[in-house]
């Protein structure tokens, strides 16, 4: 959750993209306001911002771990999307964008605590205690959640939307049989909890007023930074070990491509398709990340682990075939 979450050439995510590219400026207006019910932008960015996110996002739970050796996990991602915010934020202004307004920044601090504090600090906080490859599977509940917030504010998913959404969760629970979710209590509920918060957050981003284009990810990561180092500071989170090197490589990682990049493609996903096809990251990052470990940690993939990958891709095939068509 890493996590999170709205990642600005939108929003997270999530990665780098053209930010106001909707067909009208009525479009634009309204897209704060209204979850688009078909592809609304430049299909060519929307295909780039999903791969974006379906692969640095999934190499971010290896990232976060090596993060972890010399940092405490609120105080890590705040400084994480703190300097990505700053950088977005600066370059943004100094481009002549607006700066937000009051109650821009308001929506923007309540979708950042949800994506950023409690959707990506959750899944920090969790991999204190779980392996990067659990930490992954607690994302691939996104989806569902934010179906299901999405219904209950009126936009169920289509009926190929379910299949996929279906064939992508078994796949994720097939590709982590055998693994002990519940082996330390505090990492299973966070991990409960953190797609909780991305989902919802993800869902109101459609409801709220948020500014325009890239500075609305910029905002979130600073009023989400924010929030999380004032966590880190009421926890009285340990000192941070500036000496391990890892440590700092894997946080400029994280800002760049984690935040920077990613982030806002996830953002500009949110403004122009369904939440349904913006969250299907969720079930490819599990996959990036067992391949991150059966490459750099010596694992090898099962039988049983290649027959979820392709379940698991099916179910995000069906999702993106479900998000072209209009109810």
């Amino acid at each position: 959750m890493q996590q999170s979450s709205q990642a600005e050439t939108t929003s997270a995510p999530t990665l780098p993209e053209s930010n106001v590219l909707a067909t009208s400026q009525d479009a634009q207006a309204s897209k704060n306001t209204q979850a688009p019910s078909a592809l609304s932008g430049n299909r060519f960015l929307i295909i780039l911002s999903l791969v974006a996110l379906y692969f640095l996002w999934g190499t971010t739970y290896l990232a976060m771990r090596i993060g972890l050796l010399g940092f405490p996990p609120f105080l890590m991602a705040g400084i994480r999307f703190l300097l990505a915010g700053s950088i977005l934020y600066t370059v943004l202004r100094v481009r002549g964008s607006a700066a937000p307004s009051r109650a821009q920044w308001m929506a923007s601090v309540l979708i950042g605590i949800l994506l950023l504090a409690i959707g990506n600090g959750g899944i920090v906080f969790a991999e204190q205690w779980v392996s990067t490859g659990l930490a992954s599977v607690g994302v691939a509940a996104v989806p569902l959640w934010t179906a299901l917030f999405a219904g209950l504010l009126g936009r169920w998913p289509t009926r190929l939307e379910c299949m996929g959404l279906g064939l992508g969760f078994i796949g994720v629970i097939i590709l982590n049989l055998g693994n002990g979710v519940w082996g330390n209590p505090l990492g299973a509920i966070a991990l409960l909890l953190a797609p909780m918060g991305w989902a919802l957050g993800s869902v109101l981003s459609y409801r709220v007023s948020l500014p325009r284009g890239m500075m609305s990810s910029a905002a979130e990561m600073l009023a989400g930074g924010v929030v999380l180092v004032i966590i880190s500071l009421g926890l009285r989170e340990r000192a941070p070990n500036l000496t391990i090197a890892p440590s700092l490589w894997a946080i400029a990682f994280l800002a760049i491509f984690g935040s920077l990049v990613a982030f806002s493609a996830y953002g500009y996903l949110l403004r122009h398709v369904r939440p349904t096809l913006a969250t299907s990251y969720a079930y490819v990052n599990p996959m990036v990340a067992v391949g991150l470990g059966a490459l750099f940690a010596g694992e090898n993939l099962t039988p049983l682990e290649i027959v979820a990958i392709l379940i698991t891709l099916s179910g995000v095939v069906l999702v993106t075939i479900g998000r072209t068509r209009l109810r």
